[in-house]
């Protein structure tokens, strides 16, 4: 029985090889995503290790509220506090340091100099002299107020050299002017360490412009004499700081920082194994309708088996036992191809950051799970066909009839039943109701929901299809074509399942963009009162920076009505991080954001108090009259009284507090976007015109139009569209492949059929045109059913966002046409190869096939 298993496979070789290549797919995606999350977080590993291997220990104060401290930012502590350190037996030497993010340098263009890598910080230090870390590669380090040495990194991307002046913007000082006295370079002739750029000022200038106050230092730099033990300093100057500091050692320090961003690797791993799912599931339905085709052509050949003694045991494990080495061949090429695009993948992120890569790795979870899931859905796509190969009766060898189709109604119960418990599912994990489980729910309820719609399009395939037939009707090649789509409703509707699948997922997505785009273009139109908007992009923890004076001289422009400037910030409130902002001016905020009372007074803000809108106060558990403990980044904890309850606005959700309360609060002193409203009959784009130039002081805003500011608001929406659906692709490679694996096998099952076609005079064209017809049909009702059942999830999804901003439902129609498109568009390319084959047939050999 095994002989005969591995000649009928060595026999099928091309029909079991696109059942393989989707496998290989799907697995490619599992194996990628393991190598490059491991890759990420190795190359993360080694920064960090090589950043703190020269760091003995680190004295930083305690966040305020621990993890998480409101502004990003360290506390300050005075110089006391570094003599303290240094007077811990073991201390070789404590140098108190200023370290923030911040400080962003202005090229000669007028601009704020890009950084490298994507969020890359922009550094503001105090200058302590050469260490082992940080060296000079030209000139001298700053010894004048107003001097800076610069990183190389940063040199570079502005070409920026010793002696020449340039300006820089920091968190606590507007725009100053400084020289530039010497060009730093890290251990190992680095430019820079992950794409960041540093501007090392002098002692006091540092302290006065990053943290607010001269004399203080809001890091400690250890250094632990020869012979020590690092672990036992360490708790030393913990024990002599007591409560309030954190110490660590670089060891500690490489770790933590690491742990932050296991995050962002672990994302990037789910997030291509969701594809791999997605890719897995289309390919299942590819593997399930190969073995039933091939179960089909091999009737009268198992039953001979049977016949002659074999057992249904054997039966099904001769099926099984094929997919299993499918499954394990494609399983192995799927991973060395995986290999091969997380490598890629990797390369390609941390140069997008500005990350060292570390060597490829090869992860044994990568490798066990890539083989289990590779060959484990292959071996059970394959057991519903084992199972029908083992119930096929001896006397079936004796007759030549075909097989009939079975009725319906069984799978069109479970269909039913099936797409019944993953919409249930769907609509618990939308609901909120699922709490830690919400993702688990929804992604569980969308399989069993693809699953039940799958089992239910059979059903639908006959009806459907003999209607989508008709419109290539018009010739007998097209009647042919149609009805051959429809003969078979469970082979057809395998093959559109796997056509079905891929495109839901992207028409999905794209109702929940659509809807965001329209939801973000409404609350604009209905909430924003303002025909200008001076904005910037935030790219690192640091806001953009609007020069306070720009905003003065705007608002005295006689074709300005009035403006209104906000801040922004997180803060500890009722000792939980929360958001907070401010307006420069309450009254004009209350016109360009259509801000309404829900109760309390709006009117104005005095010390002492603060504005919440509905649903914050919701949170809070908050009315007018109530208190509320706010902690910012630069002051110590106040109690405020909440003065008004305003309605809810996506233009000015949070907490609103005192201008005064962020100006000396806040981490960053400057507006960082504000909203003009005209004067009627005053020209937009002429205003805009003379705002852009007041703006050349504020080097990362723009002024943009009403309909600008939208436009730049939802392009990131396009970007991560666009990304996923580059994804998706191969779940619809897979569904190519699924019809012509279909096609190719129904050419070799209709080989006499189409002999006979031939023979009363079917020219070659014409049997060409009905394989094409065939397979358009077949793509063109997966599209459809693809996309009929992406704007359900969608709206499903839309509705349950209802509360998050999703206030429009929209659909993406030019997008969905253009699926319904790429479905008609596949199925011609999907039938070339069939086509090709039928046409050539031999007519003799052909009639007497079989």
């Amino acid at each position: 029985m095994l002989r005969a298993t591995l000649k009928s496979l060595l026999s099928r070789k091309l029909r079991l090889l696109l059942s393989g290549i989707a496998v290989v797919l799907a697995v490619m995606f599992v194996s990628a995503s393991f190598v490059l999350a491991d890759t990420l977080q190795r190359s993360f590993n080694n920064l960090f290790s090589n950043v703190f291997d020269y760091t003995d220990i680190q004295v930083t104060a305690t966040p305020k509220g621990g993890e998480g401290q409101p502004g990003g930012l360290l506390d300050n502590f005075d110089a006391s506090v570094v003599d303290r350190v240094a007077a811990v037996p073991g201390v070789a030497k404590a140098t108190g340091q200023v370290f923030a993010e911040g400080a962003r340098a202005i090229g000669k263009n007028g601009k704020v100099v890009p950084t490298a890598g994507f969020g890359a910080p922009r550094l503001g230090v105090s200058w302590t002299g050469e260490d082992a870390l940080v060296k000079l590669r030209t000139g001298r380090g700053p010894q004048e107020a107003g001097e800076v040495a610069v990183n190389a990194g940063l040199a570079k991307a502005g070409k920026l050299n010793v002696g020449d002046r340039m300006d820089v913007l920091t968190l606590l000082g507007s725009r100053q002017t400084f020289t530039i006295v010497g060009i730093i370079e890290f251990a190992g002739g680095r430019d820079s360490i992950s794409g960041e750029h540093t501007v090392a000022f002098t002692i006091p200038v540092a302290q006065e412009l990053m943290l607010g106050k001269t004399g203080v230092y809001n890091t400690i730099d250890v250094k632990v004499a020869s012979g020590q033990s690092l672990t036992k300093v360490r708790d030393d100057v913990r024990s002599a700081l007591g409560e309030g500091f954190d110490v660590d050692t670089g060891k500690d320090l490489a770790k933590k920082s690491s742990d932050q961003l296991k995050p962002f690797a672990n994302g990037v791993r789910w997030l291509l194994l969701g594809f791999a799912a997605v890719a897995l599931l289309v390919g299942a339905f590819l593997i399930i309708n190969t073995f039933s085709i091939i179960v089909a052509q091999r009737t009268h050949e198992l039953a001979l088996l049977r016949a002659i003694g074999a057992s249904r045991a054997q039966m099904i494990g001769s099926v099984l036992l094929e997919s299993l080495i499918v499954g394990v061949i494609a399983s192995a090429i799927g991973y060395v191809f995986g290999v091969g695009v997380g490598a890629a993948g990797g390369a390609g992120l941390a140069r997008l950051i500005s990350l060292q890569v570390a060597g490829i790795g090869l992860p044994l979870a990568g490798l066990v799970v890539s083989f289990a899931i590779g060959v484990v859905v292959t071996m059970i796509s394959a057991l519903l066909p084992a199972v029908r190969a083992a119930r096929v009766p001896p006397v079936a060898a004796l007759r030549e009839a075909a097989i009939v189709d079975k009725p319906l109604t069984k799978i069109t119960v479970v269909g039913g039943i099936v797409t019944a418990l993953g919409a249930t599912g769907l609509a618990y994990g939308l609901s909120g109701r699922a709490r830690g489980s919400t993702v688990q729910a929804i992604l569980l309820g969308v399989f069993v929901t693809f699953i039940g719609v799958a089992l239910l399009t059979p059903l639908l395939s006959r009806p459907v299809v003999s209607v989508l037939g008709r419109l290539f009707s018009w010739s007998l090649p097209g009647q042919l074509g149609r009805r051959n789509s429809a003969r078979n409703p469970r082979r057809t509707a395998i093959t559109a399942a796997a056509m079905m699948i891929g495109i839901a997922v992207m028409t999905a997505i794209s109702t929940v963009f659509a809807s965001l785009t329209a939801s973000i273009n409404k609350i604009v139109d209905t909430g924003l009162q303002a025909d200008l908007v001076i904005a910037g992009q935030q790219t690192s923890a640091v806001p953009p920076a609007i020069d306070p004076a720009a905003l003065d001289r705007i608002r005295a422009l006689p074709e300005v009505s009035l403006l209104a400037a906000d801040a922004f910030d997180m803060a500890l409130v009722n000792g939980q991080q929360g958001f907070v902002l401010s307006w420069d001016d309450i009254g004009a905020a209350r016109v360009v954001t259509s801000m309404t009372t829900a109760s309390g007074s709006i009117q104005s803000l005095d010390a002492g108090t603060v504005l919440v809108d509905a649903r914050t106060a919701r949170n809070l558990k908050v009315q007018v009259g109530s208190t509320v403990t706010i902690q910012l980044a630069r002051l110590p904890e106040r109690t405020y009284r909440v003065a008004g309850i305003f309605g809810e606005t996506q233009l000015g959700s949070g907490i609103v507090v005192p201008w005064a309360d962020a100006q000396a609060g806040f981490r960053s002193r400057q507006p960082t976007q504000a909203f003009a409203k005209l004067k009627p009959g005053a020209s937009v784009v002429a205003v805009r015109d003379t705002v852009d130039e007041i703006l050349k002081d504020s080097p990362e805003v723009t002024v943009q139009t009403r309909s600008d500011y939208v436009s730049q608001s939802t392009s990131i929406f396009d970007y991560v569209l666009v990304a996923v659906q580059l994804l998706l692709v191969v779940a619809l490679l897979i569904a190519v492949l699924g019809i012509v694996n279909t096609l190719v096998l129904s050419v070799l099952e209709r080989t006499r059929e189409l002999g006979l076609l031939r023979a009363i005079g079917m020219v070659r064209g014409q049997a060409m045109r009905m394989i094409v017809v065939e397979a358009v049909v077949i793509s063109l009702f997966g599209a459809l059913l693809g996309v009929g059942v992406g704007v359900g999830l969608g709206a499903a999804v839309v509705r349950a966002l209802r509360d998050q901003g999703f206030t429009n439902f929209a659909l993406p129609w030019g997008l969905m046409a253009g699926y319904v498109i790429a479905g008609a568009i596949v199925g011609v390319v999907a039938a070339i190869l069939p086509a090709v084959r039928a046409a050539r047939l031999n007519v003799l050999s052909a009639i007497a096939y079989e």
